[in-house]
Parts: structure tokens; sequence; C-alpha cells
């Protein structure tokens, strides 16, 4: 990347302020003052740079509602969009959500690969392919540095799994390692020059991530030329000289770690030249400067992109990211979906109620409002054209109290003197570092009561319990009803370890629309001598329980007197989330059940799959048609009814490819053996391998219908690019995503059998043809030959796939290099 005079200035104002600075200061530099930040430096003119979580919304250095946030669809669902440009847009808007905050780095995207659908944080990471990965974070990246806002791209790598992640080793050859996973991230330096990176946990070939001097200082900065900031995930720092020579340069968060004071006793003992840690920060003075908050260096956006509304760019990414895989014909011979005008309307499932819009873990932030699928349909129907059953629920446990309850925190010290109080969106108490109400500190804090109201939905016998470890009391309309200590139990969770398992405490039956007072004391333990302070707690709540059996009934009698059912099924936090891996791919409780009941009586049955990764749907050839809304964000409902009203066209593209049932999944190793995650497939993951092995998957890579139809009709091909003329044979205006895949005629280079090298997407009226150039790059010709340690471009016959699909090929063009 060329030097600009911009550059230029900001790296003389670098250099000067790095001049300036003593050992100990450069060395406090580089570790966290406190959670979310790094120390100011006023001699310098440095002021403190904030980081926050951010893939889908940015919660800013608080973990309140107080600050709302938008809530954008889940990174798979943005990936499905096949649409860097919008990726771009997205990226924009959570520049201007930081920039609300105060915030100065993003700690996204997630670009690790869907190596295996059982990963868990599966939802939080694009796709299984690198190519389409590296586009779409590239656009994310691009758009939110537009807004003068850093990112740091995560996890630096191999991170693809969770089990054991802070400690396990990701065994991988280095030509999967090279072609496959450190792919992304290679791109996304290429195309999008990121200003910061986050490296992993988890080792790579036996090297810790944050202390990986080949990959770090020779690869990502020698080969690739990255010149940004390289930031540790927190708490995964381990060791100061270690983490400082292998080109970490700050270690989250502070201010107790292996940085600062330790680091400066390293250098002074001479076991760390001080020009590393030179090195370190002025990487860090960089960052600064690029973000606008180092005196005398111009930041490097000077006026920010135009003011985006985030609830309709929200809305719009929900539908642009749904993948419409199967949508059969209805009695009248059109597909079932878009719905006819004056439908009637009967949909189940407990999602539809109450929809699981984001994932679980460091990706969470608290939206303004969530429009549920029965919101926005009841609000999009004519009155009287919808009726609303429970139908199953995927989850009998109890959760975080939430729809009904109005809660507030409040802090008290020894003598019962109240030191401040904040508000909670649920009955989740999670305060790390100093996100604290004002004025309660760990140090004088003694109890902490969530009290406030309750209004039940439904009458019947109110369950209601608790989270967390150590001693609580709880009391429901101004009786205790248990007072105990809960204790560490044998979960093998580590995450479960340490919040506790969810437990019952008492059972109350209660009137629907009666409000009644609830409280939860927790007494808070001594935490001040531990390097990161937390305080984590839930008061947790369930609904009466009615038999399964009823539950489906009741949806099956309202879903034979509509003229269509739709039904919603979805996972739970605690089947898909941040910090375990996935079993098996099976939807929990009985909505399998409730599925096939309801098609039995309504041939017009659309199921929507509430899910941030695949799933089995055992049902899916007895329904009239599945959509996959992935983890659709906020505004998640009302993009539903725009899409099955067909006020818009479900754009997505499956990023993935989607088992039929699990044991048809090629890759489903994610448990350690002694510490060690062999990566034993190679090259083949995902679409790469289901080709291999002659495994037909439930829905292809690439896979999505839209409202139209498409004649592909001419393709040309070149080394450079591909030429593919299509045209929209239906009645409607829509959008189409072009996908080119590359098939060698002969191989002797242990190649896939084809894999994506370009797509495109294009937007034609009725009868309408346009015709798309999608770039070839080189690298789809190449392969990593490990014995000059190079990239070496492979000659001879290919096959160009004009697809709509990695299944469903249009046109071939044959191509000799």
């Amino acid at each position: 990347m060329a030097v600009t005079d911009a550059d230029q200035v900001r790296n003389d104002a670098v250099e000067a302020a790095l001049g300036k600075l003593d050992l100990d200061t450069k060395t406090r530099l580089l570790a966290g003052q406190d959670m979310w930040s790094l120390p100011a430096v006023p001699e310098i003119g440095l002021k403190s740079l904030v980081f926050s979580d951010g893939p889908i919304g940015v919660r800013g250095v608080r973990w309140t509602a107080d600050d709302p946030s938008i809530a954008l669809p889940s990174p798979t669902a943005l990936a499905a969009a096949w649409d860097p440009g919008l990726a771009r847009r997205a990226g924009r808007l959570l520049a201007q959500e930081a920039r609300r905050k105060g915030v100065h780095v993003l700690l996204a995207p997630t670009v690790n690969l869907h190596r295996s659908p059982l990963g868990g944080r599966h939802f939080e990471c694009y796709s299984e392919d690198p190519y389409l990965t590296g586009e779409v974070g590239s656009g994310y990246v691009n758009g939110v540095q537009d807004g003068g806002v850093g990112t740091t791209v995560k996890h630096f790598v191999g991170n693809d799994a969770e089990t054991e992640r802070f400690t396990v080793d990701s065994v991988i050859a280095p030509r999967p390692l090279r072609e496959l996973y450190l792919a992304p991230f290679e791109a996304i330096v290429a195309n999008a020059h990121p200003w910061g990176i986050m490296t992993a946990y988890n080792r790579v070939n036996g090297v810790f991530m944050s202390e990986n001097a080949h990959l770090v200082n020779e690869v990502l900065r020698a080969e690739w030329g990255f010149d940004g900031c390289n930031v540790s995930d927190w708490m995964a720092a381990r060791s100061t000289t270690g983490d400082i020579l292998g080109g970490l340069d700050v270690v989250m968060p502070g201010p107790v770690g292996v940085y600062g004071a330790p680091l400066a006793d390293a250098v002074r003992s001479g076991e760390v030249p001080e020009s590393a840690v030179d090195d370190a920060v002025r990487n860090v003075l960089r960052l600064a400067a690029r973000v606008g908050i180092l005196e005398g260096a111009p930041a490097v956006v000077g006026e920010v992109p135009a003011p985006v509304d985030g609830q309709a760019l929200a809305r719009e990414l929900a539908a642009r990211g749904f993948v419409l895989v199967r949508n059969e014909a209805a009695a009248d011979g059109k597909p079932v979906l878009p719905l006819a005008t004056g439908a009637t309307v009967a949909l189940s499932g407990a999602a539809a109620r109450d929809a699981r819009v984001l994932g679980g873990g460091s990706a969470t932030v608290f939206p303004e409002r969530i429009v549920s699928p029965l919101d926005g349909l009841t609000a999009a129907l004519p009155e009287g054209s919808l009726t609303y059953s429970v139908g199953a629920d995927p989850s009998d446990e109890l959760t975080p109290a939430d729809k009904g309850f109005e809660l507030r925190a409040i802090c008290r010290d020894a003598s019962g003197a109240v030191l401040g109080t904040g508000s909670l969106p649920t009955g989740q108490v999670q305060w790390i570092g100093d996100d604290l109400p004002e004025g309660a500190t760990y140090e004088t804090m003694a109890s902490i009561e969530v009290v406030g109201t309750f209004v039940p939905r439904e009458s019947g016998e109110h369950a209601f319990g608790t989270r967390g470890l150590g001693a609580f009391t709880l009391a429901v309309g101004g009786e205790v009803r248990w007072d105990g200590v809960q204790r560490m139990g044998n979960e093998a969770d580590p995450f479960e370890a340490f919040f506790g398992a969810p437990n019952e405490r008492a059972r109350i039956t209660l009137a629907e629309g009666e409000a009644v007072e609830v409280s939860l004391t927790y007494q808070v333990p001594d935490v001040t001598a531990l390097p990161l302070k937390a305080i984590m707690f839930s008061f947790l709540h369930l609904g009466p329980r009615r038999a399964p059996e009823e539950l489906i009934a009741e949806a099956v009698e309202a879903a034979r007197a509509a003229d269509t059912a739709v039904v919603v099924v979805a996972t739970t936090e605690r089947v898909e989330s941040e910090g375990f891996d996935r079993g098996d791919l099976a939807l929990p409780g009985r909505q399998n059940d409730l599925v096939r009941a309801v098609a039995a009586v309504n041939p017009n049955t659309v199921v929507i799959v509430n899910a941030g990764s695949p799933v089995e749907l055992p049902w899916r050839d007895e329904v009239a048609a599945v959509l996959l809304t992935w983890f659709p964000g906020q505004e998640g409902g009302a993009a539903l009814a725009d899409v099955l009203l067909g006020e818009a066209e479900p754009g997505g593209r499956l990023p993935t490819t989607w088992p039929a049932e699990f044991a048809d999944a090629p890759v489903t190793e994610v448990l350690p053996t002694e510490g060690r995650l062999e990566y034993t497939e190679g090259l083949f993951i995902g679409y790469r391998a289901y080709e291999k092995h002659g495994i037909a998957p439930a829905f292809p890579f690439g896979h999505g219908l839209g409202y139209t139809d498409w004649a592909y009709e001419s393709l040309e091909a070149t080394p450079t690019q591909a030429k593919v003329r299509v045209t929209n044979t239906g009645t409607r205006p829509g959008r189409e995503t072009v996908q080119v895949y590359l098939a060698p005629v002969a191989d002797g280079d242990g190649r896939p059998a084809s894999w994506l090298a370009g797509f495109a997407s294009v937007t034609a009226g009725p009868g309408e043809s346009v015709e798309v150039e999608i770039p070839l790059p080189e690298r789809a010709f190449e392969i990593w030959d490990q014995s000059s340690r190079s990239w070496r471009r492979i000659g001879g016959g290919y096959e160009v796939r004009a697809s709509r699909s990695h299944g469903d090929t249009r046109l071939i063009a044959s191509l000799d290099l």
C-alpha cells in the first residue's frame, strides 16, 4: 500500500511521540488500564484508546441497557447475502454506533472458518469457504474503517472450535493452514488494510498464538505487510518475554498482566531488547493516530460518512440474509411463498413470540427493541387473519428473567446503605472490570439486590431460580421463597463451572396480568485479589409448563383451520453459544414433532428456522417451504413479514453446507485428544469434503431460492475473469447471486474437485438480461508448495462453472493455462 502525505505526517507524529516516552511509560501503554481501554499519556497528547465487542452491534464499555445498541443479524446471515458492499454498509453503521459510544476500535470481525457444523461459535463466523469469508470480511472492515473506527480481525488463527479453546493445540499442516485458515486473514490484510488483528487463545502447531513469532512476525507482518496493532484475546497473554518477542503489541485486559512493570523489568534484565518494546509502542501509537486521538496526527477519516438509519438497515440486512431453501407449489400451482393476498395464517412455535435474535457470549448487545415474528406478522397482516399458539418450546430450562419483568440492581455496602443503582434488561447480572453502577466498587459492595415487578403473560405455576456461585435470598410477593448457597458442582463445561448451573428454587401460582414484586439478593464475595474482577449471577424464571401433546394439538387445530401454517423452530443459548461446542445438530425439545403434526393437516406449511448454524431438518421434504433466518437481529420479525408477504425477496444463499443429518457431516471432530485437535481432514472441509466423499447434503453450499426464475445464457472465461449473461425469466424483479467455481480437468496436486473462485450479485426486472464480469483471482489457480514455502501456479485444463450453487451448475467453459 502506497504511503500518502497524510500517512507520512502520522508516521512522523508517531516517531516524535515515541521519542518522548521513557521505558516505564512505554510498557504501561502496552497493557490495558482496565477491561476495555489503554491509558492516556497527556504529555504526548495521547488520549485513552477504547475497545469494544462489536461483530453485530457495539456494546460500548458498559454491559447495560441504559445505552442500547443496534443489533444487526448474525455474521452467518451477513455472509449469506454474498455481498461485500452490503457488509461495508453494515460496517459503516457500526462505526457510527462506535463513535456515538466513544469507542475507537471494534473487536471484530470473526473470520475463522466453519470447519465443522459442531463449532459452538459458528454463528459468529461467516462461512466454510475462505474466499467468501475474505470478501465479506473485507467489506466489513472497509466499512468500519470508512467511519474512522478501527477493527481487530479475529481470531488469528486456528480458533475454529470452542472446546478447551484457551489451551488447545490446533495441529494444522502447512498447506491447509495457508489455503484455508490463513487465507481470509491474508485477503483482508490485502483488500482492507485492517488497523488491528486479535491473536487467538489457542496454540497452532505447538505454539500459543500470542507468542507465535512465525505466524505474526514472519507471515502476518513481513510477508503480508500488516502494519496494524496486534491485540491479545482477553486473558490470552501468558508470557512477558514470549509475547513481546512473538509480536504481541497489546495485552488485554489490565491493569494486572504480563506487560507493564513485568515488561519493563524484562528489558532492564536484558531478557527483552528495548527495540521490541519500541516496535509494539509504535504500532499502538499508529492505531491511535489513525483513529484521531494522537495530537499532531490527522485521523485517517476527516469527514465521516452520511448517517445511517440503523433500524432500516437492520431490517434490510435481515431480509437479504434469509435463505429460502425450499418453496413448493401450493394447490393453485404457485409456490407457497410469497403468501397469497388475504391468506389466513396459523403461527406457532415458542420462538415466534420470543425470538432469538443474536448469539450468546461476547457478541451480545442490548437493542432498544426486538421485533419478533409474532410482532412482525401482527403488524403486517389484516386484523383477524393471524392466530398464534406456542406449539412447542425449545427449552424447558429456567432462563434469565425477561418478558414481563421490570428489574433494576441495587448495590449496598455492609451497613445496608445504597452505593449505586443500575438498570437490568433481564435478570442477568454480568459486570466485568469497571462495568459497575456509578458509586459501586468491588471493595465496598456487600450485596446486590435484583428487584422489580413481574406481570405474568400466562396464569399457572411459575418457577423461579438462580444461577451463580454464592449465597442468595429469593423473594416473590414479599415472601422469602429460598435462602441458601449455590456451590460449584462437577460441571464439565468451564463456563458452567464458573457461572454455576441453573437451579430451580421455588414454584408459585400466579395469575395472568397481575403484577407481583420480585427480589433476588446476592451476597458479593471478595474479588479484590483477582486479576480480573467480575460479578456474574442470574435471577431465573420459567413460565407454566403444559403437556407437550396438548401444546402440539392446539397448534394442529389452528393450522387445520388456516390457509397457511407458519412454524418457527429455534436453537437455544444452551445449544449454540460461545464457550462450548455442540454434541449434535438436533433441534431441542419437541419442535420436530410439532412441524410434522402441523404439516400432516396443512399442506401449505412454512417452517422458519431461527438458528445461527446448521441443524437437522428431518421433515424438510414434508413441508411446503423452509426459510432459514439465522439469528436475524432486532428487526428480524419485520423483515420476516416483508419476505413472507412478498414485499422483499429472500436474498440469501447458503454460506455453509447444510447436512442432511449429523452422521453425514464430513468433519465432526472438535474435541481435543490430550490437548491436541488434529485437523486430519486437510483441505477437505465443507463442500470440498462432501464432494470428495460423495455425500449429498440437505442443501448445498451457495443454495438459495428467490421469488423469480433465472436463465443462464452464456459464459466466457479467461485466466482473469468469467463473463456471465443471465436473464430474469420470472414475473417480478429479483436478485441473483452468480457463482463461479473452478474444477481441474486432471489433478496430481491433491486439490479439491472444485472450489469457489468468484461471485457477483445482479438485479433485473422481468424479462431483463444482465451481463456480469466476475474477476478470477490469481490465488484461485495456486497451491501452497511446502517444499519451496511459496505459492505455485498450477497450469493445465480447468472447467469454469457458472452456477446457482455448488450443486447446481448451469454453464461450463473450458480454460487452459
